[in-house]
């Protein structure tokens, strides 16, 4: 297969056939590792597909607080779809070539799929504080047409953005390596393998990194500060301890998102202090385990969609 070669600016730029992914190499057991993951998919998928499927049958669940689980469903089931099975193809069945365009198409997915998680969170957090600081306006700051609009800007901010991250990757000439050392097409060891410059690449990259995390992160902890405020000044311990309760499924899948994304994405990013393998074993973790917990949580936590659920298998079973 020869390269591809195409002129940008009077400069050539020399396109690869594809990449190598060539994570894990060191690990051992990582053929365990890898149905590990595969059984995390199955069950990601299944639970976020019947939560989806729970509140789109029920119209009493048409509301802006399961608009926005269901927004974080969709984006579940993208993150894990986007690299799980392309994980389970070069580390399992030990095909590990993606053709170029793939590549640009999985890298574009997922960090359609990573950035939204972040502001699907987000949306959850202004979600919670409405109906705690303003739980008399909710009519007027939080109807399903209002979070149906917070929603589609955020899909439409995250889109365009990785269609631009994505596209100047095509900037980019790769006359020597092409073994990417992570567990998918992804962006920095990637751009990293360019043999021009990638000033731009690393700039937007950081960028992105930084205002995706810590613009949406930022929203939600100033939402439970405004939370805890009004939690504080009510007068009932009772009622300081059930408004404190809606909120502790949307703490737990903040923690496990924000966590390990902070400590491994952005110290890999800027300190490159992290073991290679460490990082890319870390990374997919980190990647994978959240879309797995999310309609879990949900599902056991949330009251409104443990008694759907129970009726679906109730009239499975009462049915000849």
């Amino acid at each position: 297969m020869s390269s591809l070669r195409t002129v940008i600016n009077n400069s050539i730029i020399i396109h690869p056939p594809g990449f190598y992914i060539i994570g894990f190499e060191s690990l051992p057991y990582i053929d365990i590792y890898i149905i590990f993951l595969a059984f995390l998919y199955v069950v990601s998928l299944v639970f976020n597909m019947l939560l989806i499927y729970i509140i789109a049958r029920d119209h009493c669940l048409h509301t802006p607080k399961f608009l926005a689980v269901v927004n974080l469903a969709v984006v579940d089931v993208i993150i894990n779809t986007s690299i799980i099975p392309g994980m389970i193809k070069a580390f399992l069945l030990r095909d590990n070539f993606v053709p170029f365009n793939l590549c640009l198409l999985q890298m574009f997915i997922y960090y359609v799929g990573i950035s939204m998680e972040s502001y699907a969170l987000a949306v959850l957090a202004y979600d919670r504080a409405i109906a705690i600081c303003c739980p008399f306006r909710q009519n007027v700051f939080n109807t399903v047409a209002i979070m149906s609009c917070i929603i589609g800007v955020t899909w439409v901010y995250n889109l365009g953005r990785t269609a631009y991250s994505t596209t100047i990757m095509t900037r980019l000439s790769f006359c020597n390596s092409v073994k990417v050392l992570s567990y998918f097409c992804d962006y920095a060891p990637v751009f990293r393998l360019a043999c021009n410059d990638y000033t731009m690449q690393w700039s937007v990259a950081s960028a992105s990194s930084m205002v995706n995390l810590m613009a949406p992160f930022t929203f939600i902890v100033l939402s439970y500060a405004c939370i805890l405020i009004t939690v504080f000044r009510m007068k009932s311990v009772s009622s300081r301890m059930k408004a404190l309760a809606t909120c502790i499924e949307h703490l737990v899948l903040v923690a496990v998102f924000y966590i390990p994304i902070f400590s491994i994405f952005l110290l890999g990013l800027y300190v490159r202090a992290i073991d290679p393998d460490q990082r890319v074993l870390s990374l997919s973790l980190a990647s994978c385990i959240p879309p797995c917990i999310n309609p879990v949580v949900y599902s056991l936590k949330t009251k409104d969609i443990k008694i759907r659920a129970l009726a679906m298998v109730h009239r499975g079973k009462v049915r000849p």
